[in-house]
């Protein structure tokens, strides 16, 4: 009789522990894919520029611990040897360095342009314009060597289509501010 009652508290104690495995299961796998979902949502933002922080001209902006200000942004006529209906677009930046280490804020340094219906261009190398010596581009800035509270003017060449040139925006996104990125606007906007 005894060994009877002990097989009934021992089926009662396993159906006890099976159904806490399954309330345990109903709770622990959704959890398991909430995790992994958030480590692929942030991996996917980390890696775009999807949210505007929008600069006024002229207005200086606070982003990779560092202080950026639009100087310039004009296009250059004249030049031979280009595709047709496009131009050359120059975007000048002034930035004070906060925090000199740029090659870790800095990473992944972009700077575009933006038109109105959200197309973005890239810096080329297809048009080389001659600078003087003190400016550079935003990935030669990350290893200058620039210290706290050094300015450094910054320069991108962008070849884009001429009919793009009436709403083109710069931008400026780096690593350690992503997803957002700054949106400078222009004089007329």
């Amino acid at each position: 009789m005894t060994a009877r009652v002990l097989d009934r508290e021992s089926g009662r104690s396993e159906q006890k522990w099976g159904r806490r495995s399954l309330w345990s299961l109903l709770l622990l796998v959704p959890l398991a894919l909430a995790i992994e979902a958030y480590d692929s949502v942030k991996a996917l933002l980390s890696d775009d520029d999807l949210f505007p922080r929008r600069v006024a001209w002229g207005e200086t902006a606070r982003f990779g611990g560092s202080d950026w200000k639009l100087t310039d942004l004009r296009g250059a006529f004249g030049m031979s040897n280009l595709p047709p209906d496009s131009v050359p677009v120059l975007a000048d930046f002034q930035v004070k360095i906060g925090n000199p280490d740029l090659q870790n804020l800095w990473l992944g340094c972009r700077i575009m342009l933006i038109d109105k219906d959200g197309r973005r261009w890239s810096p080329t190398s297809i048009v080389s314009l001659k600078t003087t010596d003190n400016v550079q581009t935003c990935i030669s800035a990350i290893f200058s060597g620039a210290k706290s509270g050094d300015t450094l003017n910054l320069r991108e060449t962008f070849l884009v289509p001429k009919e793009a040139t009436k709403t083109i925006q710069p931008a400026v996104g780096v690593a350690s501010e992503r997803p957002h990125f700054l949106l400078f606007q222009l004089e007329k906007d």
